[in-house]
């Protein structure tokens, strides 16, 4: 019989964020560490100058600094975002990601009932 659950087979330990990828020049790099229909969970690794344009999301993200800093303009107001910082972005905001330095970010999209 086939395991339903792919994940169950992942093996259970502890990694450093850091080391998990690396910044590239004049590049955007990722890694899916985590999806399902839950959500999802992605490091991201950042060149300075190389960031997201303006966009929205269907769901809630909160960002979290890895190493490096990044300003995050969300409407009109912009967040320094750096080392062992998080910040929520709301479901549909307009935002951006801009890299001051070369930057590392850990995203987390929360799809679910807002109302919880």
């Amino acid at each position: 019989m086939s395991d339903p659950n792919p994940a169950s087979r992942r093996e259970t330990k502890v990694e450093r964020l850091k080391d998990l990828l690396h910044c590239q020049n004049k590049s955007v790099v990722s890694r899916m560490l985590v999806k399902n229909g839950g959500g999802s969970v992605t490091l991201f690794a950042f060149d300075k100058g190389e960031g997201l344009s303006e966009h929205t999301a269907p769901f809630d993200a909160l960002l979290v600094g890895v190493e490096g800093e990044a300003e995050v303009p969300i409407g009109a107001t912009t967040h320094l975002l750096g080392e062992g910082q998080s910040l929520l972005i709301p479901a549909g905001a307009p935002h951006a990601l801009n890299p001051v330095t070369p930057f590392k970010m850990l995203l987390v999209m929360i799809r679910g009932d807002r109302g919880t």
